[in-house]
């Protein structure tokens, strides 16, 4: 931001009970199933929700980031590498503001990549529109969910992080690195008002890593 510098799978049985009659089931009835098992869609991983944040290079500004994520594996395609997508790959939107007196920086993104941890999830989201940052440009944000009256956590890839001393402008100035997909810091800033819902699940496996050869003892 240049305002500052500015699997789990659930299973559900259901019991099929057999008609009740006031005569016996011949021996040669063919037998009913006693139960069937339907199996429900795994979980998605996901991050929703808005938040004002503490940041300590800005403390008297407004600073709010509103997201919106879900996990969706092997959607985004990328070949020759990885012709089928990445397990991490995502949709949903971004959206931050910094304002500061009458002065407010702002973006809005789309969600590409997603990877939780328990209460904690990084994602990366591509700029489509901002007067601070360039379109195409990729940022990284990471959340971690409170717990136990701990407040919830926010860091983005911008203002003390992703500083490459090699990489500078014309006018030797420092040109912050674009995120990588999922990179993101450690969750800096402290959510002062708001919050954030993660929800954790395990990657999934990619179709075209081989299964692992049988163990033979």
């Amino acid at each position: 931001m240049r305002i500052t510098t500015i699997g789990a799978t659930a299973t559900a049985v259901a019991v099929l009970a057999s008609p009740i009659t006031s005569t016996p089931t011949p021996a040669s009835a063919p037998a009913v199933p006693a139960a069937s098992v339907v199996s429900k869609p795994a979980k998605a991983a996901s991050v929703h929700g808005e938040a004002h944040i503490s940041y300590i290079e800005s403390v008297h500004d407004d600073i709010r980031f509103t997201i919106h994520a879900e996990q969706t594996p092997f959607t985004r395609p990328m070949p020759p590498t990885a012709p089928e997508g990445l397990s991490t790959d995502a949709r949903g939107t971004l959206k931050f503001s910094h304002s500061r007196g009458e002065v407010t920086g702002w973006a809005e993104a789309t969600v590409d990549c997603l990877v939780t941890s328990g209460r904690t999830a990084t994602l990366t989201a591509v700029v489509t529109k901002s007067n601070v940052e360039e379109p195409g440009a990729r940022l990284g944000i990471s959340v971690q969910q409170g717990g136990k009256g701990e407040p919830d956590r926010l860091g983005f890839s911008w203002g003390v992080v992703n500083v490459d001393p090699e990489n500078v402008d014309e006018n030797g100035q420092l040109v912050r690195p674009q995120a990588g997909s999922c990179m993101a810091p450690a969750p800096f800033t402290t959510v002062i008002k708001g919050g954030y819902k993660v929800i954790h699940a395990e990657i999934t496996k990619s179709p075209t890593q081989p299964e692992p050869a049988p163990h033979h003892s």
